[in-house]
């Protein structure tokens, strides 16, 4: 992107999905950060039921500068308005526009949304509709992860009408208690649980299947959590690994984004054989799932025991400031405002390449 060109950049964020307040976070601090001499600034909500709209306090904050937005997260509210025209060019506007989906979860990280935006043909900010399906559904990840022959956590996959089979899928999977259950397609830890016998089994799947039809039954990981940013479209690259250390029992929800107590470790202490080895699975992982722009790749270090074990691949990671996605990329050298420049560059880039492909016969 060249300095003189300017381009409108709409932040889409909130979304129908239990992680609606992580998206709302996300995308203050990401108007905060662009640079208004680059960038035309909108920001679209869409609210828990759906609607979608141009959220007006937002945009006349902006109009006073970056330092106007206050509160620190952004709200949802605003003028009504119809999903396509709110990401289309305005008419008679000659500059390009770029839309950075900050939507984590179903209806917005899941490919709804980037399907929506291939079809009407405009750029946006990361993986398209198959990488984003693929990764926000944790089993067929895991199937696809497999297939490539990427080590990860054993696992059993139940849909919502199975949850009386739990108990007796995990005794004939093999797994070892302490088991995590999850959503299938969620993220930011909502819906899971660290179980720690068969008696809690019940419980638990119950909760995961309050959000989604399907639920993962994951063994634990008796080591660090490790995590690793990835940048890039054709060619990615990796940022340094960081760690996670839990002020829970496990990284959770309040862990990530209401009290912030984990410990953030960057770069992570590790040997460089496995620093560098966690980094080529993170973008081994990036090109099997077929993700484009970024991703941050979740990994277990069992350092007396199985090594490195991927646990899933995010495609829209959380950019607050406490979120590890922006703060590896500062710790490799790439700054807040200059990431979301890089985001938006692959973004063209990907679609400027995609639309070469013919569409006759």
């Amino acid at each position: 992107m060249a300095p003189s060109e300017r381009i409108r950049l709409v932040v889409l964020f909130g979304g129908q999905s239990a992680e609606h307040e992580v998206s709302c976070t996300s995308a203050y601090h990401v108007l905060r950060a662009v640079d208004p001499e680059r960038y035309l600034l909108d920001a679209v909500g869409i609210t828990r039921e759906g609607e979608w709209v141009r959220a007006d306090d937002a945009i006349a904050a902006l109009e006073h500068g970056r330092a106007a937005l206050e509160g620190g997260s952004l709200v949802a509210t605003g003028t009504a308005i119809e999903p396509l025209p709110a990401v289309l060019p305005a008419p008679g506007e000659d500059i390009p526009v770029v839309i950075l989906p900050l939507l984590h979860g179903p209806h917005g990280e899941d490919g709804t949304v980037q399907g929506m935006l291939e079809l009407a043909g405009i750029p946006f900010v990361g993986s398209g509709t198959l990488a984003s399906a693929l990764c926000m559904d944790k089993l067929k990840a895991k199937d696809v992860l497999a297939a490539h022959g990427l080590p990860q956590v054993p696992c059993v996959g139940l849909r919502a009408t199975e949850l009386a089979d739990a108990t007796g899928r995990v005794a004939d999977a093999g797994l070892r208690f302490p088991v995590f259950v999850k959503p299938a397609n969620l993220g930011s830890s909502v819906g899971v649980s660290r179980v720690l016998d068969s008696r809690s089994l019940a419980d638990a799947v119950a909760l995961a299947a309050s959000y989604d039809e399907w639920i993962v039954i994951e063994e634990g990981a008796d080591g660090r959590e490790i995590e690793v940013a990835v940048l890039g479209n054709v060619s990615p690259r990796a940022s340094v690994p960081g760690e996670v250390v839990p002020a829970h029992d496990f990284y959770d929800y309040e862990d990530k984004y209401v009290d912030g107590a984990a410990e953030l470790r960057i770069p992570a202490e590790l040997p460089d054989d496995v620093a560098t080895g966690v980094r080529a699975l993170a973008c081994t992982a990036f090109t099997a799932l077929r993700c484009d722009g970024m991703a941050r790749v979740d990994f277990f270090y069992e350092e007396h025991g199985r090594g490195l074990l991927l646990n899933e691949v995010n495609t829209i990671p959380g950019f607050t400031p406490i979120s590890m996605y922006p703060k590896l990329w500062e710790a490799s050298g790439l700054p807040y405002g200059d990431l979301i420049d890089e985001l938006v560059r692959l973004a063209l880039e990907r679609h400027d390449r995609r639309a070469r492909f013919s569409t006759k016969r």
